[in-house]
């Protein structure tokens, strides 16, 4: 139990998952509105065990239960280029602040609202102590147990897809792919060290994985709630 404490405050922040660091204050969402604006989310996030296929097979992360002001960001990112994948792009495009408030106010209602089904939580091996060396540096944001953000635009991470937080892990690392990758300047910094012209990966991919295997460990808040695609 000692060493899950010692781990919880940094591991993330060395992953660099805190979402975007620039996000505004955003406008108040309508929960209603959201569920009927839903239709083109639930595709994907509302049903569970499904499984992305670009730029690599991987469950789509769970977003019921989520903060609304972490949605907001992300789609936000995705809106701006800064997250490339261009299915998430093509749909956050088509998105007004509004929509995406009232969508936001939805999936954080229905984590809070619906029965749903969390992803199986499972004993994952410890984060190796070379790792915890290098995590000594980190600075936690997403709180404790990694479901209590210290702040709404930092997502619940807890108990999420290990493949999904991989994959997200890894587009931190990629650089000129017009299809893939995150260019968030913070999180960037925590898995990658630059200097004069050259690229040093602070953690490769399989420590990576490692990181986000113990984060789907633990136990979350997050689900996904089965939905009609014909609402």
């Amino acid at each position: 139990m000692k060493k899950a404490q010692f781990l919880l405050p940094l591991v993330l922040a060395l992953a660099g998952l805190c979402g975007p660091s620039q996000a505004q204050d955003t406008k108040a969402g309508d929960a209603a509105k959201g569920g009927d604006k839903a239709a083109m989310c639930i595709g994907c996030h509302g049903i569970a065990g499904y499984q992305a296929s670009f730029p690599e097979i991987y469950k789509v992360p769970m977003i019921a239960g989520q903060g609304a002001k972490y949605i907001v960001s992300a789609l936000t990112a995705y809106q701006k280029g800064d997250r490339k994948h261009p299915t998430m792009r093509g749909i956050a495009a088509s998105l007004s602040e509004q929509d995406m408030a009232d969508l936001a106010a939805y999936y954080e209602a229905l984590g809070k609202s619906a029965a749903g089904n969390p992803a199986p939580v499972a004993l994952a091996k410890p984060v190796p102590e070379a790792l915890k060396d290098r995590m000594a540096v980190c600075v936690s944001c997403h709180g404790a147990n990694f479901s209590a953000p210290i702040d709404g635009a930092f997502p619940r991470l807890a108990g999420q897809h290990p493949d999904y937080l991989y994959a997200a892990l890894k587009a931190y690392h990629t650089d000129g792919n017009p299809l893939v990758g995150r260019g968030n300047v913070t999180m960037r910094s925590q898995v990658v060290q630059e200097a004069d012209g050259k690229k040093k990966l602070t953690f490769n991919t399989a420590e990576l994985k490692q990181v986000a295997a113990y984060l789907g460990s633990l136990p979350g808040d997050l689900k996904v709630v089965p939905q009609s695609r014909f609402r």
